[in-house]
């Protein structure tokens, strides 16, 4: 079964390719999917374990387009077909806060514990706070559509965009 775990802080390592690198070491060390995205861009819990069930599915039915596991995630929860265009859901040097993904995949990992997780994000207790501003921006949601659905319903719109990744062949 999988098993999905969201935790939401600020980053500890500034540089974006040293916090790569500490994410891989995790990853090997633990055997579970790590993936860091910009917690600004996350709207809710609903919409990441939506993006990484879509994502363990196109693995488990092989029509994955990314090689890497945390990479399909990122590119589902950015509703994006192009890796190259899902990027913009990741981290920067500039990221001010991190949603850290940790999922299985259908098989036995071992979770790492907060102390392992402390040299990676400062939990902040603040959980998913998005920036409505730069979730428009990242999933291209207009005003139009803003005024169509209102504005107590930009989780769907970001959910639609995860659901309609496929689509786009």
């Amino acid at each position: 079964m999988n098993e999905i775990r969201l935790f939401f802080g600020k980053p500890v390592i500034r540089d974006r390719s040293e916090l790569i690198s500490v994410i891989r070491d995790l990853q090997t060390r633990y055997g579970c999917v790590v993936q860091a995205l910009d917690a600004d861009k996350v709207v809710s819990e609903r919409h990441i374990s939506f993006a990484t069930e879509k994502a363990f599915a196109a693995f488990s039915q092989r029509r994955n387009i990314a090689k890497d596991t945390g990479m399909e995630i990122m590119r589902y929860a950015s509703g994006e077909r192009q890796i190259e265009r899902a990027l913009c859901m990741g981290i920067s040097d500039s990221t001010k806060r991190i949603a850290l993904i940790l999922a299985s995949l259908d098989r036995e990992c071992s979770w790492p514990n907060i102390s392992d997780l402390s040299g990676l994000i400062e939990l902040d207790g603040l959980g998913c706070s998005f920036s409505e501003n730069a979730v428009k921006e990242t999933f291209n949601i207009t005003t139009e559509e803003m005024e169509a659905v209102g504005e107590g319903r930009i989780e769907d719109l970001v959910i639609e965009r995860v659901a309609l990744a496929d689509t786009y062949r």
